[in-house]
């Protein structure tokens, strides 16, 4: 998606519509420095607050992610087209928050390890012993709970039994016995249980 055209877009529409980026902004709740961002391409509305803004702007969502007005013939072509790049910028996305898991992960381990054998090798002092391990617990179970807090939010979890695609709880990822990021759970729609492999989209 070109976040420029569609920033021209949006203040070409929000000038029709008679608007200043700071009513814009009031109608939806948000700042107009948000709304400047827009229109100078630098950043995208969010999904949460699309149908707001363009029913405010008088366009659909496919306009607005197309960056410009479409007639019927065109509609449907830049409906699968935007569709395409949604589903590329959200496997995107997700493959940047495992890939952070991953940073995390690694980083908190080697930290763990490291003040474990500086604590039972390098001091002698009871006192800095004990605070170096709690030092190293402490650092490992936070980078634990931050990578499972991060898998959870990328992607989905696809059944191996009936293909459905969904988020499951944060408890139900922490508890679930797991090979690599492929976790045993049960599926909210045909309740059966098994190995769900972790997937980037629906």
């Amino acid at each position: 998606m070109d976040q420029e055209k569609i920033g021209r877009f949006i203040a070409s529409c929000r000038k029709s519509a008679g608007l200043t980026q700071a009513v814009l902004a009031e109608k939806l709740g948000i700042t107009d420095r948000a709304v400047s961002k827009w229109e100078n391409g630098k950043s995208m509305p969010d999904a949460s607050i699309m149908l707001n803004l363009c029913e405010q702007l008088g366009i659909s969502v496919n306009e607005l992610l197309s960056g410009e007005r479409l007639d019927m013939d065109d509609y449907r072509k830049m409906a699968e087209e935007n569709l395409l790049q949604l589903k590329k910028q959200e496997e995107l996305n997700n493959k940047k928050l495992l890939s952070l898991e991953t940073v995390i992960g690694y980083s908190s381990t080697i930290s763990f390890m490291v003040l474990i054998f500086s604590a039972c090798t390098a001091v002698t002092s009871r006192v800095w012993q004990v605070i170096m391990i709690l030092t190293a617990i402490v650092i490992f179970a936070v980078g634990i709970v931050c990578c499972l807090r991060l898998e959870h939010d990328a992607g989905y979890y696809e059944c191996p039994h009936c293909g459905k695609k969904y988020v499951p709880s944060i408890w139900a990822v922490i508890l679930a016995p797991h090979f690599g990021r492929n976790r045993v759970l049960r599926c909210p729609y045909c309740r059966k249980i098994g190995y769900h492999r972790k997937v980037m989209t629906k």
